[in-house]
């Protein structure tokens, strides 16, 4: 039986992100220069949950998914096609499943979907950097 890699399921010990810009809660698998997954929980915001936040959630997903290291950084290079199928309420749990198409040097391919309920929500392809641009 092989036995799945450790991780810690706390996207803060990715990313630089504060609680006000960080759109993942949990991380729930992650194999690093693959893919990865996790949650979030849409919270009651009376500002609504905006589609520019599912793309982030991709995104921050992504840079877990390619960076070795907190301290490494990384920015979203460029936003190659989303797609936004449907809103989201308040409540709903967010299923964020991001993979890595390539990489080339310091930039990364990345495919991602969110779903709620097993409905997709929104998709998108995006290139990542890590490092300092």
């Amino acid at each position: 039986m092989l036995e799945a890699p450790l991780f810690n399921s706390d996207p803060t010990a990715y990313l630089p992100h504060g609680n006000s810009f960080l759109f993942i809660d949990r991380v729930l698998s992650l194999e690093r220069g693959i893919r990865a997954s996790g949650l979030k929980l849409v919270a009651n915001d009376p500002a609504g949950y905006p589609f520019v936040f599912l793309l982030e959630s991709i995104a921050q997903l992504a840079g877990i998914a390619v960076s070795d290291k907190k301290e490494e950084g990384g920015f979203l290079a460029a936003v190659d096609h989303a797609e936004f199928s449907d809103s989201v309420c308040p409540g709903d749990w967010l299923s964020i499943t991001v993979s890595i198409v390539k990489s080339f040097g310091r930039l990364h391919l990345c495919e991602g979907e969110v779903t709620v309920g097993g409905r997709r929500v929104a998709s998108a392809v995006l290139t990542l950097g890590v490092g300092t641009p």
